[in-house]
């Protein structure tokens, strides 16, 4: 089964998740260089519901957030390696800078962030609160990120 989904073809599922009373958690990110901390990430994001769907930055997204240099793998990889994880049921990827059409259309039971965003800046959280969903933050263990894997490669192979 490819769990790699459009946005309608997610929100068909997010009609039977709800018929179905499962409770849907919603997580989103670039997801670049795939890294211990993205996976205790999205194991703690699973734990709080039965379905971890996870939205991921297009490459064009990537981009104008992140600068000309990002990604590194392409969009097709990174939403095959995440799909692929264990705790993550769906993916979808998009392409606008925030995920906020994304949670509109879906409304899950749960949105997680890193503990790095401050509850009041998490996109969606409006939205999720007025449909009786709830917002989570989710501590980072290692404080690995793919920009410091990054600068550590570049700094360990320079020449």
């Amino acid at each position: 089964m490819n769990a790699v989904k459009t946005l309608d073809e997610i929100m068909i599922l997010r009609k039977q998740f709800k018929d179905e009373n499962k409770k849907v958690v919603f997580t989103n990110g670039v997801f670049d260089l795939i890294h211990a901390g993205h996976v205790d990430y999205l194991i703690k994001a699973k734990s709080l519901g039965d379905v971890l769907i996870v939205g991921m930055n297009s490459d064009a997204s990537v981009k104008r957030i992140k600068g000309n240099s990002r990604p590194i793998l392409a969009e097709k990889e990174r939403a095959f390696i995440i799909s692929n994880l264990k705790p993550v049921d769906f993916v979808t990827i998009f392409e606008e800078d925030t995920p906020a059409n994304l949670i509109q259309n879906i409304i899950p039971d749960v949105l997680v962030k890193g503990a790095d965003w401050s509850l009041d800046k998490i996109v969606g959280r409006e939205i999720v609160e007025a449909n009786g969903g709830e917002v989570k933050a989710i501590q980072f263990v290692n404080y690995q990120s793919t920009s410091k894997i990054i600068q550590s490669i570049l700094d360990k192979y320079k020449a």
